[in-house]
């Protein structure tokens, strides 16, 4: 299978992993759930839920981190928006903060899941004699790894300052010595397996 996402016979996707392979991916999904932060508290169980909706205001402010602000972008804005929209810069960053406030905490919440679904599935894992581990994604899984493989692929790209994909491919060149070669590879490694997940689906 060599280390690339197949279609699963009777519906998903199945993957073999080496021990290495799953201790990378079960790190990085940690890392990115630490990244993201902790959920927010529970509501109590005698809440009333329409004071808990208005309550769960989320922030209006982009964050300060790179690699957050590529995971939580502005929904309204970038070059030349304001103009293609008949709007100002201020209108602009005012829908944004408003769409933000109402929306981020539920994105986050998402990732959250997406993360932590990768690093259960990886905890079922032993690999076998040969040193490889069968991983089968089926009902939601797949979706949830798709979901984290690219969170964690637009965390690395902001880390490297990666903007484009063909940029990777100058980076793919890097000599072994330098630092930034292990995410390199990482980010490279990870796009594989997003891909072949998506031919599944």
């Amino acid at each position: 299978m060599g280390g690339v996402f197949e279609t699963r016979e009777g519906g998903g996707a199945v993957v073999a992993l080496d021990g290495i392979e799953i201790s990378i991916l079960r790190s990085l999904a940690v890392q990115l759930l630490e990244l993201i932060g902790p959920g927010e508290p529970e509501p109590a169980a005698d809440a009333d839920p329409l004071a808990v909706l208005f309550a769960s205001d989320g922030p209006t402010e982009p964050p300060s981190d790179p690699a957050l602000a590529r995971l939580f972008p502005d929904a309204y804005g970038g070059p030349g928006a304001a103009e293609g929209q008949g709007e100002g810069e201020e209108e602009l960053r005012a829908r944004s903060a408003e769409f933000r406030r109402f929306t981020e905490n539920d994105l986050r919440t998402r990732k959250r899941e997406d993360a932590l679904a990768v690093v259960r599935s990886l905890d079922g894992l032993t690999p076998d004699g040969e040193g490889a581990a069968l991983l089968e994604l089926t009902e939601e899984l797949p979706l949830r790894w798709l979901g984290a493989l690219n969170d964690l692929r637009l965390t690395i790209a902001a880390r490297l300052d990666i903007s484009y994909d063909d940029e990777s491919a100058a980076l793919f060149r890097l000599p072994d010595d330098d630092p930034r070669k292990p995410m390199v590879m990482a980010y490279l490694w990870l796009g594989g397996l997003q891909e072949t997940l998506i031919e599944t689906l």
